[in-house]
């Protein structure tokens, strides 16, 4: 790789940029914990879909950008095991150097490695699957492929869960969004786009998924009182679009 990683920083927020204006990552210097951009919170989404904090007990993350995710979770999942996937040593130089990237190999595994080829090479399995990488250009390349998403599929434990990032698909996300509900047979769903561009699918492995929007609500305010994640705005607005007919949401 022979692009530079950049380091920004403005309003008391700092970013990390990999040699362009394309936002990588970000941390509120005062909260590094705390989940910045609309799209890493939304992703935590996936963590209302399955009741009980025994899940996720085995997260794959594919892509660290500014370790937001791992953070997170590191934090207020202290019996969770997290694998982080990243093919570029120099962003978990920038992650440690800059943005408080935990060192506890015990809880934190970091593989340098492209995440397309360890989830084909790996039979390990998880309970959660977070997929957000992107190269300078904000491109996914193999990330975003039918036999990437059906090796995702097959690497989940049962009533396993993937959350997909889906920036930078200068042509919209359907096509990406077909290629994951082909993978899934039709068990994938796309929140509203955010405000930044972003959007954000989830697919689900195992037992049906299925909640009225008051429950999640509540969920919603457990989870905001444990970890100060605020998910309500998100499921605001999946009720907004019209995409949880009489109110229930189904995965």
């Amino acid at each position: 790789m022979s692009y530079p990683i950049d380091i920004s920083e403005e309003g008391g927020v700092r970013f990390l940029h990999f040699g362009s204006l394309w936002i990588q990552g970000a941390m509120r210097i005062a909260r590094p914990w705390h989940l910045e951009l609309d799209y890493t919170r939304e992703m935590m989404t996936s963590l209302l879909m399955r009741e009980g904090r025994h899940f996720p007990r085995r997260v794959l993350l594919i892509g660290l950008g500014a370790a937001s995710l791992t953070k997170f979770l590191y934090r207020n999942y202290p019996l969770t095991r997290l694998t982080v996937v990243e093919i570029e040593p120099r962003v978990v130089a920038a992650a440690r150097q800059f943005f408080k990237l935990p060192d506890d190999p015990k809880r934190i595994d970091i593989v340098i490695e492209d995440g397309a080829r360890f989830v084909a090479e790996n039979d390990k399995t998880w309970d959660l699957i977070l997929v957000d990488g992107f190269d300078e250009d904000a491109r996914p390349g193999e990330l975003d492929t039918l036999p990437f998403y059906q090796l995702c599929r097959a690497r989940l434990n049962d009533n396993g869960i993937m959350a997909v990032n889906l920036l930078g698909r200068s042509r919209g996300f359907q096509a990406s969004l077909d290629r994951i509900r082909e993978a899934f047979d039709g068990r994938a769903l796309a929140f509203p786009s955010t405000e930044s561009g972003n959007v954000i699918a989830l697919a689900a492995s195992g037992n049906d998924i299925r909640f009225h929007l008051d429950e999640l609500k509540e969920q919603a305010e457990a989870l905001k009182t444990e970890t100060g994640l605020n998910l309500l705005p998100t499921l605001t607005r999946l009720e907004q679009s019209r995409s949880c007919p009489g109110g229930m949401f189904t995965l």
